[in-house]
């Protein structure tokens, strides 16, 4: 597994998917988003897309280094028709924890700003840990 700074984009499987796998820190989020951001981009996703594509990035990632001892991970970002789908792969068997925010709080309303930005949001276990992922549509004719 590399470090994110040399992870690339490859196109995964399949076409029209990009995959990463990296170790990451906090200091990689920001270098995430643009990988993200240009993947997007790239499968036809307009700047709402892209937005949305960088913050829920940032925050599944946020929460990998916060909650996941391993930080080694995997990003997917695929198209399936009209829609995007991404998905952050980690080693840790724990579901994600949405709840409503409390609002003096400075943390704690990532997820759950996100779950209400995008038209699907959830997680799968897998092997060794889960899945969290989110689909939101790539450009106009949005779903609200």
């Amino acid at each position: 597994m590399t470090s994110l700074r040399r992870a690339a984009a490859r196109p995964g499987r399949p076409p029209g998917s990009y995959v990463w796998e990296a170790a990451v820190s906090a200091r990689d989020i920001a270098r995430w988003r643009g990988e993200v951001a240009g993947a997007v981009r790239a499968l036809g996703g307009d700047a709402e897309a892209v937005g949305v594509a960088r913050l829920g990035v940032s925050e599944l990632l946020s929460n990998v280094v916060r909650h996941v001892p391993d930080s080694r991970c995997r990003v997917e970002v695929e198209r399936r028709g009209r829609d995007l789908y991404v998905r952050v792969l980690d080693r840790s068997p724990q579901p994600p924890v949405v709840t409503e925010p409390d609002w003096n709080a400075e943390r704690g309303r990532g997820l759950w700003l996100l779950r209400e930005m995008v038209a699907e949001f959830g997680h799968t276990r897998t092997g060794g840990g889960k899945a969290v992922w989110f689909r939101y549509p790539l450009g106009p004719g949005r779903f609200r």
